[in-house]
């Protein structure tokens, strides 16, 4: 195999493997996945191979899904942009190591599928409704925070906010956070280790982890709002609720989430405010397969085409200006959300089939 090299390297990927240790280094310069992959489905959808793309998304919630059950560790370092399918390949390992660089999209951990006409995907239904609330010292804080962990997951499910690596590990996304000066150590450190025993590699994690101060303007510091308004029934109710808060008071914060809620698809945010909530009681598995029917009714566009017109005005055209249609949240109907939840009627099209996975340990399945 090849010799290890660090993420600061010049290499674009590099497989690493001693004893017990694969290590697969992504050294990308700006973000753990680009746009790229979705200029190529747009370019099918156009040309009428909409299913194509959908092969291509099968085959990747496959691999999600023998990650998030895979039984031997994963330990991803994020240090720097990630997004879309980059959360994917990331966020369903044992061990997910934030940095002070790190910026998930979604959250500066980032998933911004709202604004291009998505949803929230890549089983971000089962990781984001897990969200524990880590933050916090005595009882009565834990009990606050757990009462509040529902709003916090629609809260990140319908914004395009973004979660910087002190939020990822506050809200237990990420399991450790290491300043990057460290990462060069940790790497060395995690290629020696000669052992799969998840205790043992927490432990060589934990050596260089600190805990990071949260900025003042984290949205942590407005659990209180996002609790009254996020945790609503229905979308309208939450941006009923923001704009109460707004009357109210004064808050940047306040008037941005009222913002990108405006500018979002009206029917993304119901499909992604039914999809995280059904997520709950749901397993990864069952989150992927629904999440994969969403996806492809999003890019066969019977109901509506605008992942396409997202696409177009965010990432193509760049005019920031999509027409959606339906125009307005009143205009999407419970029939037209119901159809995004099921079976496509097309007789190409392959449900997701994810592969057996006999006689595995409950860790798992326990990773967030």
């Amino acid at each position: 195999m090849a010799s290890f090299s660090s993420s600061n390297g010049k290499e674009d990927q590099v497989l690493v493997e001693k004893s017990f240790v694969r290590t697969v280094i992504l050294n990308k310069p700006k973000a753990f996945y680009a746009a790229g992959d979705v200029v190529a489905v747009v370019h099918d959808i156009n040309n009428g191979y909409w299913n194509s793309s959908a092969s291509v998304f099968r085959k990747e919630y496959i691999l999600f899904y023998l990650m998030a059950t895979y039984c031997i560790p994963q330990a991803s370092i994020l240090n720097g942009i990630v997004m879309g399918a980059g959360t994917g390949f990331s966020i369903h390992g044992s061990f997910r190591v934030a940095t002070e660089n790190f910026i998930l999209l979604l959250f500066v951990f980032a998933m911004p599928e709202i604004a291009l006409g998505l949803f929230p995907d890549i089983g971000s239904s089962y990781f984001l409704s897990r969200i524990p609330g880590h933050f916090g010292n005595g009882q009565q804080n834990r009990q606050r925070h757990f009462i509040f962990i529902s709003s916090l997951t629609e809260y990140l499910s319908l914004t395009s906010a973004r979660l910087d690596g002190a939020e990822m590990l506050a809200c237990g996304l990420a399991t450790h956070f290491v300043s990057s000066v460290e990462l060069l150590s940790l790497e060395a450190a995690l290629h020696s280790v000669d052992s799969s025993d998840q205790p043992k590699i927490s432990a060589v994690i934990g050596e260089y982890s600190e805990l990071p101060m949260l900025k003042e303007q984290s949205a942590y510091n407005r659990l209180d709002v996002i609790n009254r308004c996020f945790s609503r029934r229905t979308v309208e109710d939450i941006l009923y609720a923001l704009e109460q808060e707004a009357t109210n008071e004064v808050d940047d914060w306040i008037q941005a989430s009222l913002r990108s809620r405006k500018k979002a698809s009206p029917i993304s945010l119901k499909i992604s405010l039914r999809s995280i909530r059904e997520g709950r009681l749901q397993g990864v598995g069952q989150c992927l397969v629904r999440e994969h029917r969403i996806d492809c009714h999003a890019m066969r566009g019977e109901v509506s085409k605008d992942f396409v017109e997202g696409c177009r005005a965010v990432i193509l055209d760049k005019d920031r200006n999509p027409k959606w249609e339906p125009t307005r949240m009143g205009l999407v109907t419970d029939k037209m959300v119901d159809v995004y939840f099921s079976k496509v009627d097309d007789e190409d099209w392959e449900e997701l089939k994810l592969p057996p996975r006999p006689n595995l340990p409950a860790s798992a399945f326990a990773k967030l």
